[in-house]
């Protein structure tokens, strides 16, 4: 490490410390970066010899200081500790990348597995670790493609059991949180609209195909198709910013 310039050797001193790599790893994963720190990150995580650099004990005792007393599971006490642990509000989206990485299937819940596997697949032994692999969890949300998985995955994680659509409530929640941080211009006038004239659980199918008009139809809607194949409810919601004067798509 002595031929690299002291930037780049910070950087592997940093690596090493979050991920708990060898110096061999770290060189190979900040190189594969063009040396960016979160780049490297991607390229080590998505390698499957990580689950090697946690430590299961440790797993472990950080499982059991979140588990629930009465059942072998994190409810929703153990995730608000996890969360003052962390110095996170409990409503931060971080935590539903957490959750997305747990691949954890009800909200404010988590089994023994999600956990482990959740943990062990971002590296994580410890609340240090979790603390700074936050804002690598933060920059995901940046990132199309995940955002799209994580706006997927919401829908599931946020219904409640046995039910195939989203309380009106909950979903309307879930859509200002999220594109909040992914934005849409219109998301407070398509949560008026749901509530004015909707008042309904959300499908599966409405909630999809809502990220694909944010995504593809501009906030004038200039480029709306009223022949298009989008579910009845956002053709109401076009409909409704026009009655309203909010905004003319002809």
């Amino acid at each position: 490490m002595h031929k690299l310039g002291r930037g780049h050797r910070d950087k592997v001193q940093q690596f090493m410390t979050i991920t708990g790599a060898s110096e061999k790893l770290a060189l190979q994963a900040l190189k594969a970066s063009d040396w960016h720190l979160e780049g490297a990150f991607d390229v080590f995580y998505s390698q499957p010899q990580i689950k090697s650099y946690t430590d299961t004990r440790h797993l472990e005792e950080l499982y059991n200081r979140y588990k629930d007393p009465y059942t072998d599971m994190i409810l929703a006490d153990g995730i608000t500790l996890l969360c003052n642990d962390l110095q996170v509000d409990p409503q931060d989206i971080v935590m539903l990348v957490v959750s997305w990485h747990m691949k954890a299937s009800t909200m404010c819940e988590y089994s023994k597995q999600e956990f482990f596997i959740g943990l062990q697949a971002l590296g994580i032994d410890s609340l240090e670790k979790f603390r700074e692999r936050l804002s690598f969890m933060r920059s995901e949300l940046k990132d199309e493609q995940k955002f799209r998985e994580i706006y997927n995955f919401a829908f599931g994680w946020a219904k409640e059991k046995g039910q195939k659509s989203l309380a009106l409530d909950t979903a309307i929640g879930m859509w200002q949180l999220l594109f909040a941080e992914n934005q849409w211009p219109l998301v407070n006038h398509w949560c008026q609209f749901l509530q004015a004239r909707h008042n309904k659980a959300i499908s599966r199918d409405t909630w999809s195909q809502l990220l694909e008009f944010a995504r593809m139809v501009d906030p004038a809607l200039s480029n709306y198709d009223a022949e298009g194949a989008w579910p009845y409810l956002i053709d109401e919601f076009v409909e409704f910013l026009n009655e309203n004067g909010i905004i003319r798509s002809d």
